[in-house]
């Protein structure tokens, strides 16, 4: 196994096919490791989550040249002002992060990755500082075993529950899956709004001509909520519309809508990606809270994500009551660090 440094964005730009080539087929296929969003990532660090950076790309090759694992790492000081080796990616955009690594090499890999660290090659580093990997990942138990192999310390935190719905069968069997209370609750919000005296539609966007004035309005229902709109501030507007066209263009965005009229009442910024729906974001016109605008469209999502085969529907990280009405299950994301 040979192991090569990238250090550039240019480096890190080159290497968009290998990439998500290995990333199809490792363990942990998430769109959050996709090149092309870390690359959009990286562009404005998380907008601007982090004030500096150092790229620090790890990769590993076999005797044939194929790429066989990458750890994603970049140098900065972590949120307790520690000189850390972190994920791209981290903290608060990325709702899952992980190595990506050729299924069957993980424990070579990490080893090989252990021991560059801790060389004489290695940048300075206080602690590896990895957060939002799920906890059934396999990089958490062999990252604690490659470090006790070479006496370093390893430590988990469970950081958040990210609730998940398997899908299976159809509609009315997805029902019958959840508390009674709250199926009767799911259906009689969508019968409202079908029964609406205006009339209730909801669309999915699939035309780049109007991406951008979508984008636009899906930014303004979320600063709807007075904690969102603090959250967007000009950089992560910014981060938010390039990782939205970035997704539209990879073929793996799902920005929905429902209107009453001829007003967005509320969105959802998903990805369809790996068979499954990744709920990432959502907004809401509060002036048309008492019709549920975000459940029904909720609703209709689910039903399109059954129709369309796909396995799960991943309501990602936070413990809002809706995503456990909606039957998810939780997962939760953890944060492992390794120190010296």
């Amino acid at each position: 196994m040979k192991l090569e440094i990238l250090r550039t964005i240019t480096e890190f730009e080159k290497m968009a096919d290998e990439w998500n080539h290995l990333l199809e087929n490792s363990a942990n296929n998430v769109p959050f490791l996709r090149h092309e969003y870390l690359t959009t990532w990286w562009g404005s660090l998380g907008g601007g989550e982090w004030q500096g950076g150092e790229l620090y790309l790890v990769t590993a090759r076999n005797d044939a040249d194929e790429l066989i694992g990458i750890a994603p790492l970049f140098l900065t000081k972590n949120l307790e002002g520690k000189t850390a080796l972190m994920l791209v990616g981290s903290i608060e955009i990325s709702d899952y992060l992980d190595l990506i690594v050729l299924e069957g090499e993980l424990p070579a890999f990490i080893d090989a990755l252990l021991e560059h660290l801790t060389g004489p090659d290695a940048p300075p580093w206080d602690v590896l500082d990895w957060y939002n990997i799920l906890e059934d990942s396999p990089t958490l138990p062999t990252l604690e075993t490659g470090a006790h192999k070479l006496g370093l310390n390893y430590s988990l935190e469970q950081l958040q529950p990210a609730p998940r719905i398997a899908l299976a069968g159809d509609w009315d069997e997805y029902l019958m899956g959840i508390q009674g209370k709250q199926r009767r609750e799911i259906r009689r919000k969508v019968r409202r709004a079908e029964g609406f005296y205006t009339p209730v539609s909801w669309y999915i966007v699939d035309d780049e001509a109007v991406l951008d004035d979508e984008i636009d309005a899906f930014l303004e229902l979320m600063a709807h909520d007075p904690e969102k709109e603090a959250f967007l501030t000009e950089v992560m507007r910014s981060q938010m519309r390039a990782s939205v066209h970035t997704a539209f263009r990879e073929g793996w965005l799902q920005l929905a809508v429902i209107t009453v009229g001829d007003e967005r009442a509320a969105a959802y910024l998903n990805f369809d990606y790996d068979n499954q729906v990744w709920v990432y974001n959502s907004g809401i016109n509060f002036k048309f809270q008492e019709l549920s605008p975000g459940w029904v469209l909720l609703a209709y999502l689910i039903q399109w994500a059954i129709d369309h085969g796909r396995e799960h529907f991943d309501m990602m990280r936070g413990d809002e009551v809706y995503k456990y009405r909606f039957g998810g299950v939780d997962r939760f994301v953890m944060r492992a660090q390794v120190t010296r």
